[in-house]
């Protein structure tokens, strides 16, 4: 085995310790940890020599003065502490500001039509959701490049008419991957890379989404940080997927959304097993992946295309518990369109950036309850990984947030009382801050 990926938990006698890596620049490799020794011991370790294809060298390289990451310990006796950390960011250097860039939420069609991007009649209807919900961007994913150039622009202009703007989805590869998916082998050169920037942003494509990196070598982390630096010469957003964890891009590049680097929504389509755990891994995320960077989880299924154990509330709650810069909504048109108001409510206004965070309560095994403030709202998700109904009083904690105005649980309950979550069931509470 190759070790663990960071960031790890680890829960001590009267202690909690998150690890992980802030600063990764130019010349660096991102470090894991190995396998950990029969003392209980790790170490970080290096990419291993069969990442990218086994193309590039595994130790980082540079002209002095050269610098490596910071390789980061968080301790607290208090969950809280690590939740609500922004050490990574902090850590990393910053960028130019980007007065360009708008976060947001994107429809997406290929979670459930994997073929729909190859048909321009497949993805309207999701433009359309996204003009019904004020949502800014529809992402095309993979092989889009098959729909005819004029049917292309057809859909462009589609979704300018509706106030809308695509994001184009592209094979990092290359020689560091074979995957087949289209269009591959225009993010690896930088004049070809640029040529194509140049040309979508002409279109009017407001970003990209690049896949399958597979390389956490020095080459590999060249690759990310060349197309972030490409990307804002072209005023075009960027969201990372088949990458290695966020160790403060976004803070260097505030045009970098949102990384993959999580098993999420996509695993529904991908592992059988995965509704049975996913309740538990949304809890333990939020403790781990989440904490160190934007995540692009894909959340929110609401309607019956995939099995699933989590309820509604559950899946409403991921929108407010997941932090990403571009949220991309996972399921189809009818799933939103045919909720009742309530939660239609919270499709149209949850935001994407936040301005504060604050930890309720819960454990890494159990739930979580996290609070997050945009301007003079604060909108709070709840979340049970369990199999059994939960009835949490967070009525205080709530009073000093603000009044309320909005509330979407499994059970019904009124503004302060305690809410009432099924087996792996959630919550949604919004109030406006006093």
């Amino acid at each position: 085995p190759e070790g663990w990926t960071l960031p790890a938990l680890f829960e001590g006698d009267a202690t909690w310790t998150l690890v992980t890596e802030a600063g990764l620049d130019a010349g660096g490799a991102a470090s894991h940890l190995g396998e950990s020794t029969t003392s209980g011991e790790f170490v970080l370790a290096l990419p291993s020599r069969f990442d990218g294809n086994g193309i590039g060298a595994v130790e980082p390289r540079g002209a002095l003065p050269f610098t490596t990451p910071w390789r980061v310990v968080v301790n607290s006796p208090n969950l809280g502490d690590i939740v609500e950390t922004d050490i990574v960011r902090h850590l990393s250097t910053p960028g130019p500001s980007l007065d360009w860039v708008e976060p947001g939420v994107a429809s997406w069609s290929w979670w459930s039509n994997q073929g729909s991007p190859r048909d321009p009649a497949a993805m309207e209807p999701f433009i359309d959701l996204a003009a019904e919900f004020g949502w800014p961007y529809f992402l095309v994913d993979a092989n889009w490049n098959e729909i005819e150039p004029e049917a292309f622009t057809d859909l462009v202009d589609f979704a300018a008419a509706r106030n809308v703007r695509l994001l184009l989805w592209y094979n990092s590869g290359g020689p560091n991957n074979s995957v087949a998916e289209a269009p591959r082998g225009l993010m690896t050169d930088r004049e070809v890379r640029r040529a194509e920037m140049e040309r979508i942003a002409t279109l009017g494509i407001a970003g990209i989404k690049v896949d399958f990196f597979h390389s956490d070598k020095p080459a590999g982390i060249q690759q990310y940080l060349d197309i972030l630096q490409d990307a804002a010469d072209f005023e075009l957003l960027v969201v990372f997927h088949g990458n290695t964890v966020p160790r403060g891009w976004s803070r260097t590049w505030p045009n970098l959304m949102t990384s993959e680097a999580v098993l999420g929504g996509e695993q529904y389509i991908f592992n059988p097993a995965y509704a049975a755990i996913a309740p538990a891994h949304n809890t333990q995320l939020v403790f781990t992946r989440n904490v160190v960077g934007p995540m692009d989880y894909t959340p929110t299924m609401l309607g019956t295309t995939r099995s699933r154990r989590t309820t509604d509330a559950h899946e409403l709650a991921l929108s407010v518990v997941f932090e990403s810069g571009l949220t991309h909504f996972v399921d189809t048109p009818r799933a939103y369109l045919d909720q009742p108001d309530a939660i239609t409510e919270v499709l149209r206004d949850v935001p994407t950036v936040w301005d504060d965070i604050e930890f309720v309560n819960g454990t890494p095994d159990t739930h979580v309850v996290l609070a997050r403030r945009h301007g003079d709202e604060w909108w709070v998700g709840a979340i049970n990984g369990t199999d059994e109904p939960m009835t949490l009083d967070i009525s205080a904690e709530l009073a000093e947030l603000g009044d309320e105005t909005l509330r979407v649980c499994d059970g019904e309950s009124d503004a302060s009382s305690p809410i009432d979550m099924a087996p792996f069931g959630g919550c949604v509470i919004r109030l406006s801050a006093r």
